[in-house]
């Protein structure tokens, strides 16, 4: 692989997160400020003439990628000017180009890329929106798509960004508004001498970034997968209580929301495999058939997710319910305990006298009120009674967990 003396390799993304640990202090409320930011957002687009183009105010400084391939070499680098891009692009018709834009905060590089690339205003709009479902439109020069590329973070929450990808004669060009993305594994294809994507049309490499964005959505439904069998585990081990019931309707908001970000990227491929073959030959819509194949995957297991949280929430209300028939039982075996003990305490309680007021001894009054062992026998009466219900309840296996 050649590469230009003042290349450097673009920034390699840290790998998906891993499954949090159960703690509870990793759920936190949804920030206040993300929805006053996401409420300002919309309310500036309110009223507006299509295809005016605005930048988000929290939007990052854009960073320009070139990646400049053909059958034989590769050439990387990272221009501070846009400028600088444009006459290398321009410089270099033979090659095929990846430019690589990372971040919107800047208007007029924004207007140029648009003009210089013929992307309509309503598409440009699309681009900066940042939040598009996954579609595909045909442009002047090619195709227009947008992909979602998610994530599962520590805070049990599904980060998505918009990739958004512009297909021209010899050129693809993205754009994303964060430094990160899952795209590394395109750019170590780029960089392999054997890379079939060298070999191919631009319109592959857009089917390759497709690809890769969607094989991300494996491992982010892994990771939501392996956290719902900790939060079962926990409920089986009779460690469950509200916290985990929260946890539960987290996550499920989370399926829901990935779920509504895969069904329009099968849509988008569904309906770029209906294109005319002047669009998308042949040999590339086989490509995209696999990425449809891998979609409709990924909704089954987001289908498969959610039964299973339905079942997580089922047998969390199974196991409290258990736990509150567990405690109703100790309470009626207590009271059974004492239901004969307060008959006799209550009899001897009644107060009639042995002697009458006249002298006269009433027989079938009390007769253990001056027997000077009546208060001991009555408390050996009453520990046997005691015994007897216990020796009966454990025999029966109400004192027991089985």
């Amino acid at each position: 692989m050649m590469s230009a003396p003042d290349s450097t390799p673009l920034p390699l993304t840290p790998p998906p997160a891993p499954v949090p640990e159960d703690d509870d202090d990793q759920i936190p409320a949804r920030g206040v400020a993300d929805h006053n930011a996401t409420r300002q957002a919309r309310e500036q687009q309110v009223g507006q003439r299509p295809g005016t183009l605005v930048i988000r105010p929290d939007a990052l400084p854009p960073r320009l990628f070139l990646v400049s391939y053909g059958n034989e070499h590769v050439v990387e680098r990272e221009y501070q000017h846009y400028d600088e891009l444009l006459v290398y692009f321009r410089a270099h018709p033979e090659l095929r180009h990846w430019i690589d834009v990372r971040g919107y905060n800047n208007l007029a590089l924004m207007q140029r890329l648009q003009d210089d690339f013929r992307i309509h205003p309503l598409q440009m709009e699309d681009v900066l929106g940042d939040y598009q479902r996954a579609k595909v439109e045909e442009s002047e020069e090619g195709l227009f798509m947008v992909s979602r590329m998610t994530e599962f973070t520590r805070l049990l929450d599904i980060n998505d960004d918009q990739l958004s990808i512009f297909t021209g004669p010899n050129y693809v060009l993205t754009f994303q508004d964060d430094y990160e993305d899952c795209l590394d594994a395109v750019r170590q294809r780029l960089r392999s001498m054997r890379s079939s994507i060298r070999r191919r049309s631009s319109l592959y490499l857009a089917y390759a970034l497709t690809d890769v964005v969607l094989d991300h959505y494996y491992p982010t439904m892994a990771a939501i997968g392996d956290y719902l069998e900790v939060l079962e585990e926990r409920i089986f081990q009779g460690r469950s209580d509200r916290r985990v019931l929260n946890r539960i309707l987290h996550i499920k908001k989370d399926i829901v929301r990935f779920r509504r970000l895969v069904y329009p990227e099968r849509d988008k491929i569904a309906e770029i495999l209906r294109l005319p073959d002047e669009e998308i030959p042949e040999e590339i819509k086989v490509f995209f058939r696999d990425c449809y194949d891998h979609a409709i995957q990924a909704l089954d297991l987001a289908e498969s997710y959610r039964e299973t949280v339905s079942s997580l929430i089922d047998l969390y209300m199974s196991d409290q319910s258990n736990r509150a028939n567990e405690v109703m039982k100790v309470l009626t075996i207590i009271s059974s305990i004492f239901i004969p003990l307060s008959f006799v305490v209550g009899l001897y309680g009644m107060n009639f006298q042995r002697e009458g007021p006249n002298g006269r001894i009433n027989y079938l009054n009390m007769p253990e009120l001056y027997s000077p062992w009546g208060y001991v026998g009555v408390l050996s009466f009453m520990l046997v009674v005691v015994i007897g219900q216990l020796t009966f309840f454990y025999r029966k296996g109400w004192l027991s967990r089985r």
